[in-house]
């Protein structure tokens, strides 16, 4: 009897071992959620986000983009595939501000055409254009 419920219960562990290995691992995590802009510009030097523009991108389940450059509110659509975004046209609004803030605003806008690359680690999404970086952290997952 005793055999018998060890031969079970190693079969039981095995069961477990092979469903978890078949889960989704949290490297396809998703970029649905708030995320506040740390640092943009050249991937191998950017600069640290404007202190107080309160930066962010919003994206959506259903496929809709909403958030701030640093001055400007924006919004658009994205299409999640693999590593790549594609975004579609983002339209903003169309204030001035201060030089810093422009200058911000105005990388964004660069990165978030057509197709880009991205990737998440841990609670940071970068998100590269050929050269160009934004790189976020995680205020609210949705």
């Amino acid at each position: 009897m005793e055999k018998t419920v060890k031969k079970y219960l190693l079969v039981l562990f095995v069961i477990c071992l092979v469903i978890s290995a078949c889960s989704p691992s949290s490297t396809s995590a998703s970029v649905v959620g708030t995320w506040k802009l740390t640092a943009y510009g050249p991937a191998n030097s950017p600069t640290p986000a404007v202190p107080d523009a309160e930066a962010s991108l919003t994206f959506d389940p259903d496929g809709t983009l909403t958030g701030n450059g640093g001055c400007n509110g924006l919004g658009g659509d994205y299409k999640v595939k693999g590593d790549q975004i594609t975004f579609g046209p983002i339209m903003s609004t169309l204030m001035a501000c201060d030089d810093p803030r422009m200058a911000q605003e105005d990388a964004v806008h660069q990165v978030l055409t057509d197709n880009v690359t991205y990737k998440i680690d841990g609670n940071t999404l970068t998100i590269t254009n050929k050269d160009a970086v934004l790189v976020f952290e995680l205020v609210a997952a949705e």
